[in-house]
């Protein structure tokens, strides 16, 4: 275990090789074998990041999965040129959005007050239903790069590409936004950066 307190492990409510898995020892892959990652495990993916908090529940994430070749060519041809090889090559790549209009679902993800979806109604209110749901996706997005790490898997998420084009291409006549593309499998030939550096908790944080 990484850490810089000493006696971090006797804090912890789980075991130190799980707290290595999501956070101490996990990095950023930026090559990956060609291992194939299964539905099953995609589906547990999901599965686990669903379960995060975020605000009344809303859950605005979408994810779109690219495996085929001719998806995964239109989606190399959207990123930033060093992120194409990666996105080419990686086993599995999920395209991360917002649904703008994920009050629709009030409903399902808050049926005890279905009627609050009455707050984010009508064409004024678009502005707020978007900054909500893209805030809320990226807080989803985190849980998403943990549960990669939980099923033992590596995640590299990506910020360098025409999100306007990937709407184009994956997205045409929908409400979704993409806000980030993530590779995900198991690491191939001189996968890692060397790991920067971290903020230390006097930095980082103040006490009132």
């Amino acid at each position: 275990m990484t850490a810089t307190l000493p006696d971090l492990d006797q804090e912890l409510a789980i075991d130190a090789a799980t707290a290595d898995a999501l956070f101490f020892e996990a990095r950023t892959a930026n090559t990956f074998s060609d291992e194939p990652v299964s539905e099953e495990t995609a589906r547990a993916i999901y599965e686990l990041a669903k379960m995060g908090p975020t605000m009344m529940n809303n859950q605005p994430m979408r994810v779109t999965w690219v495996r085929s070749a001719e998806a995964r060519e239109k989606l190399a041809n959207r990123m930033a040129e060093g992120n194409r090889a990666k996105t080419l090559t990686a086993p599995l790549v999920a395209v991360l959005s917002f649904d703008a209009d994920w009050h629709e679902q009030f409903p399902v993800f808050f049926p005890h007050a279905a009627e609050r979806k009455e707050m984010f109604d009508g064409e004024e209110k678009a502005g707020m239903r978007e900054s909500v749901g893209n805030n809320n996706a990226h807080l989803q997005a985190g849980y998403f790069i943990l549960a990669v790490r939980a099923v033992g898997l590596h995640a590299g998420p990506m910020g360098g590409f025409d999100a306007a084009g990937v709407d184009e291409d994956f997205h045409a006549g929908t409400s979704q936004k993409t806000f980030m593309v993530v590779n995900i499998g198991k690491p191939g030939e001189n996968p890692w950066f060397p790991r920067l550096p971290r903020l230390d908790y006097e930095a980082a944080t103040t006490t009132l």
